[in-house]
């Protein structure tokens, strides 16, 4: 028999290995896999053994083809009714892709086209396909011109051992849990296994199937080889008895401990109940504890033969704001580690190779592996050998600019007011990143790299900052959030991002907003209009105010705190007026006076009836936005003269915009200004307060008036 068992990338040598431990012959890797010749006893044992492969597939037939219609007869040369008969139902997996087969669905029916065809020449009545618990279940695949068909032998896929039936929120396959475990160098002589994040015990359970010489397949209860015609009921009966024969022996020879500890308690529970269906809870330990404090568990009569293993799977911080936690994390870890483990070979799983430099320790040896589709890194340590704190040689720049701006913006903030404040904003080119302040929290808002700059070096960058910015200055990491800076388009201007709900209420001058510092892209206040919006207040008294893509409404509210008869704020998006209106009610400003308006800008300034009706208007457009009426986009450039001269249609003889916006090299049209009657005051550096003077052209600001 001719078989092909399938694999993870990245687990086909240690396949390679296990099948010749198997007692197979004629092994041979390839991508995906390992083929291999056996017979039917050990294709069995393949099956109920393994650890590492997802299928094991029976080769049935195959063909050379150049066009798809000729399949169907290849495919019917198979004698199908060996393989099952007509009462019986089947499925087909299709892979691969052709010029004539672009759609594994167009595959699948090819095949079934050919296998019913056989039945039908032999007299037979027609099978049936079912997609849900099929009998019979058909691989195929296609590679260049070459297409196989094989009998699925294991039905389900392998990792599915049958102990699992409930997961965490990010569950390890069973596959690379196994993979992890023999990749970490657990042997005969490993009496302790350690996870102090186990989550629901898949690491621990792999780790004790092998130490306790389980076969993982010994759970499962279905096998797509039962309803196979060549099945031999005796001859898989005794590659079962033979496995539990096996387990019983090493039970009795073995005691070694499995010791797991999480921070939710409803995981470990998880974890017991997996432990119970193995039969395995009796040699574990599940405890609720924090990884980041964790110390190892007592241990008698230790020596470098049997180095006891710690193997972990840590959270990869792939949420909105998680990143931080997680950085921070794997730095408090590492040092746990360090300080308390030694004599322990240590195997650690990562989402990002970036997470496991902050660990600050010296890997023996690194593998790639996957976790679905996702890029993992498995690391090895060994620390019964001195483990000399592995630490990249950084400039203290990076603190010393930390600390220095931050005694000197925080007096700065308080005298003036303020309770949130720009604290760095790529001071040092090559940590290209901007810090805000807001009360006791930090938004960490990282610009794209330059694309002369390797992905990976950006990141190690921006990890070391973070990282200074932890150990230098007074702020949680909980209270810590990052952000990625980049152009916006459309909807995501305004789409939530993964809420978190890290939200505060700062002071600015007299007023007070609410800003959410997770949940956005933006947080709600704009900090570098802090001096734009005080101005506004300044002009206010008395006067009607009307505030165009008016965002939360923060420039509202100055106005109305500074004594206006009326404010209008007008923005497409419901939930940043919903969120202006908060920002009233903190600042007890209520009545009839203050009216927020939903609806596109342009075509809201293109609906008014051209009466000169507000004293203030403030003007503060995004560089680029969707709106019907301009192909889609506004850009500020281009079409300021014409938002302005709509704004001005509404404006008193004696009234004044505020024009602000954004664009690095904005350029002012002033001879399409005046051509409209217009004339522009440029105040741009007027509003440079001290936190944001090394960046003076954030934004730009005018006062724009009629001309006489």
């Amino acid at each position: 028999m001719r078989l092909f068992a399938t694999c993870a990338k990245g687990l086909e040598p240690l396949l390679f290995d296990e099948l010749h431990q198997l007692g197979v012959s004629d092994v041979r890797q390839t991508a995906g896999g390992c083929w291999f010749q056996s017979n039917l006893e050990n294709a069995y044992r393949v099956c109920l053994w393994t650890r590492l492969a997802n299928r094991v597939l029976l080769t049935l037939g195959d063909t050379y083809f150049k066009n798809a219609q000729d399949i169907p007869a290849a495919v019917a040369e198979t004698p199908w009714e060996e393989v099952f008969s007509s009462e019986q139902t089947f499925l087909i997996d299709f892979s691969g892709r052709h010029h004539e087969i672009r759609h594994t669905q167009f595959g699948a029916q090819l095949i079934k086209d050919g296998i019913v065809d056989r039945f039908r020449a032999q007299g037979l009545e027609r099978p049936n396909v079912s997609k849900e618990q099929p009998d019979i279940r058909i691989n195929a695949h296609i590679q260049k011109d070459k297409l196989t068909w094989y009998l699925d032998l294991a039905g389900e896929s392998l990792h599915k051992r049958g102990y699992r039936q409930q997961q965490g929120a990010a569950p390890l396959r069973e596959t690379l849990a196994a993979a992890v475990v023999i990749r970490s160098g657990m042997t005969a002589e490993t009496d302790v296994v350690f996870d102090p994040f186990c989550g629901s015990g898949t690491l621990l359970l792999e780790a004790a199937m092998i130490r306790f010489d389980r076969a993982p397949g010994l759970t499962r209860s279905h096998w797509g080889f039962e309803q196979w015609r060549g099945h031999d009921a005796t001859a898989w009966q005794q590659v079962l008895s033979e496995a539990q024969q096996r387990y019983e022996a090493a039970c009795a020879q073995h005691e070694a401990r499995f010791i797991g500890y999480d921070n939710d308690p409803k995981m470990l529970a998880i974890a017991e109940q997996n432990a119970i269906r193995l039969g395995l809870n009796e040699r574990c330990e599940w405890q609720v504890a924090n990884a980041e404090q964790v110390t190892p568990p007592n241990i008698e009569n230790l020596t470098p033969q049997s180095a006891p293993l710690l193997i972990c799977n840590p959270p990869y911080g792939e949420r909105l704001g998680e990143e931080i936690e997680t950085l921070l994390m794997y730095r408090r870890f590492g040092a746990q580690l360090r300080n308390h483990f030694t004599g322990w070979q240590v195997g650690v799983l990562a989402g990002d190779d970036t997470l496991l430099k902050r660990m600050k320790l010296r890997s023996q040896r690194k593998y790639k592996l996957f976790n679905g589709a996702l890029e993992t890194t498995l690391a090895l340590y060994d620390l019964t050998i001195e483990q000399p704190e592995f630490t990249q040689t950084q400039s203290s720049d990076l603190a010393n600019r930390f600390k220095k701006n931050y005694q000197k913006f925080e007096k700065w903030a308080a005298k003036e007011g303020v309770s949130a404040w720009r604290l760095y904003d790529a001071d040092l080119p090559e940590y290209n990143a901007a810090v805000d302040v807001y009360d006791d929290c930090l938004v960490i808002q990282e610009y794209a790299a330059p694309k002369d700059i390797p992905e990976a070096v950006a990141k190690d960058r921006l990890w070391f900052l973070i990282d200074t910015l932890a150990q230098e200055l007074p702020f949680a990491a909980e209270n810590m959030t990052l952000k990625v800076r980049q152009r916006q388009s459309g909807k995501q201007q305004y789409e939530k991002q993964e809420p978190r709900g890290l939200v505060r209420i700062v002071h600015e001058y007299d007023a007070q907003f609410e800003v959410n510092l997770s949940d956005y892209l933006d947080t709600g206040l704009f900090l570098d209009h802090r001096w734009t919006r005080r101005e506004l207040g300044k002009l206010s008294a008395g006067k009607s105010v009307l505030n165009l893509f008016a965002y939360t409404c923060t420039a509202s509210v100055h106005a109305a705190l500074g004594g206006a008869k009326e404010v209008v704020s007008v923005d497409l998006s419901n939930t940043y007026l919903a969120w202006g209106q908060r920002n009233f009610s903190l600042n007890k400003l209520y009545g009839r006076q203050f009216e927020f308006v939903q609806a596109d800008c342009l075509q809201w300034l293109r609906d008014q009836r051209p009466q000169q009706r507000f004293d203030v208007i403030f003007l503060d457009p995004p560089t680029f936005s969707n709106s019907k009426r301009m192909d889609d986009v506004l850009d500020i450039q281009r079409d300021h003269v014409m938002l302005l001269k709509l704004a001005a249609r509404l404006l008193t003889d004696d009234g004044v915009i505020l024009f602000s916006n954004n664009k690095r090299r904005f350029k002012l049209d002033e001879e399409g200004l005046n051509g409209e009657y217009l004339i522009a005051e440029d105040l741009t550096q007027r509003p440079i307060s001290p936190d944001f003077a090394r960046n003076k052209g954030i934004h730009h600001l005018f006062k724009v008036r009629h001309s006489d």
